[in-house]
């Protein structure tokens, strides 16, 4: 029994975060594919419904800045545009003339996204693209057969009726409508209803119902509409195989990095041992003993060793030097730290939060009565006062 051909369209919402993963696939900007079945020998038939200038984030927030959307009302991490992918299986197109009736087809289904859309003008790409080979069906027919689909990324829009507020300084003006803008908003315009049945659906399952009958309006027939359910909110199969092996491409890609860096750093330490281990043998060899146990050296080797030697010579008087300021700086710290416990010592908790609030209210008064007393001559310390003395003063208190 043959296979029934089936029309699908499916829909995705993504964040603003995620506009440059689908221009790298759509577009066909990425440098590997981890897809095996896309083919850049063939990109170039690709077919370019609606392009914009520069990136689709770009063209979105080119359309942000001349009003033309509204982003007012949304969250941050709002769900700001979306993608249509409209397809049929691979063997109807090929059963039909394949590439080239596949453009017809898609150019008109591309009519009917732009109508979905509200508009051309929120529309960011719409591509065909042609590159892709059908494995399974191309070994079965032993020749390539590729499979035609349509990529359409646009912005979710709906007309909102912005009203007075009861702060409008015009009672009369109070509930009325105050303008109208084109919001962005993926769950406005795709909210979830009701089908014939009764039960919760997405509004955007419908477009099954209006892509099947646009394209058999237009004179596109042999095929039947896709099963309702399949719309979901989820890639194809192929979508998620692209993204799937796109990201262990980029993940495979960072490891590969990571170990070639490692492979650097231990190449370069091996050169450098084994360098070293060159020149300790190109030393050894220098030598030559004669009969009466002495050792010659030619002109230039002896040259090589004496450099050497006094490189060394060099290197230890600086070793020494480096080792000597080493220390000297361990003592000084180990000084200034003995030196900081004796003023801690001297000093109680009281007395430095009198000294510090005292520094902070009048800085400049507290450094010039301290200069005073450096100027002036130590004060002799109070002698002891006798038991008398004491009692005496205890008593005029």
């Amino acid at each position: 029994m043959p296979k029934t051909d089936r029309c699908v369209v499916r829909n995705q919402a993504y964040r603003r975060g995620e506009f440059n993963l689908r221009e790298r696939h759509n577009e066909r900007k990425n440098e590997h594919y981890g897809n095996g079945d896309i083919l850049p020998e063939r990109t170039h038939l690709n077919v370019q419904f609606k392009s914009c200038d520069g990136t689709y984030e770009r063209e979105f927030n080119r359309l942000v800045e001349e009003k033309v959307i509204s982003l007012r009302g949304l969250k941050q991490d709002a769900r700001v545009f979306d993608e249509l992918v409209f397809d049929v299986n691979t063997a109807y197109f090929d059963d039909h003339g394949g590439y080239d009736y596949a453009k017809k087809f898609f150019e008109e289904a591309y009519r009917l996204a732009v109508e979905e859309a509200g508009g051309e003008q929120y529309i960011l790409s719409a591509v065909m693209h042609a590159d892709e080979r059908n494995r399974a069906l191309s070994e079965k027919l032993g020749r390539d057969v590729f499979h035609y689909h349509l990529h359409v990324v646009y912005v979710p829009v709906v007309e909102k009726e912005v009203r007075w507020t009861k702060r409008c300084k015009d009672p009369a003006l109070v509930g009325t409508v105050k303008e109208v803008i084109i919001q962005v908003s993926h769950s406005k315009k795709w909210p979830r209803t009701k089908d014939e049945n009764g039960r919760w659906i997405n509004a955007y399952s419908l477009l099954q119902d209006r892509f099947h009958e646009h394209m058999r309006a237009a004179g596109f027939t042999d095929f039947e509409r896709g099963e309702r359910g399949s719309t979901a909110e989820h890639l194809d199969t192929l979508e998620y195989k692209i993204q799937q092996d796109e990201a262990r491409a980029a993940a495979s890609e960072a490891k590969a990095k990571k170990k070639q860096s490692q492979l650097e750093k231990l190449d370069e330490k091996l050169t450098v041992t084994k360098q070293a281990a060159v020149t300790f043998m190109e030393i050894d060899n220098m030598a030559r003993k004669t009969i009466g146990g002495n050792v010659q050296l030619t002109p230039a080797d002896w040259k090589t060793v004496s450099g050497l030697a006094k490189e060394g010579i060099q290197s230890r008087g600086i070793i020494k030097g480096l080792k000597e300021k080493l220390s000297q700086g361990q003592r000084q710290i180990k000084d200034l730290k003995e030196r900081l416990a004796r003023l801690g010592d001297g000093l109680s908790i009281p007395d430095t939060f009198e000294y510090n609030r005292a520094r902070q209210r009048a800085p400049r008064r507290l450094a010039q009565v301290i200069a005073d007393i450096f100027r002036q001559p130590p004060e002799k310390p109070e002698p002891t006062p006798t038991a008398e003395q004491s009692r005496k003063r205890s008593q005029t208190r």
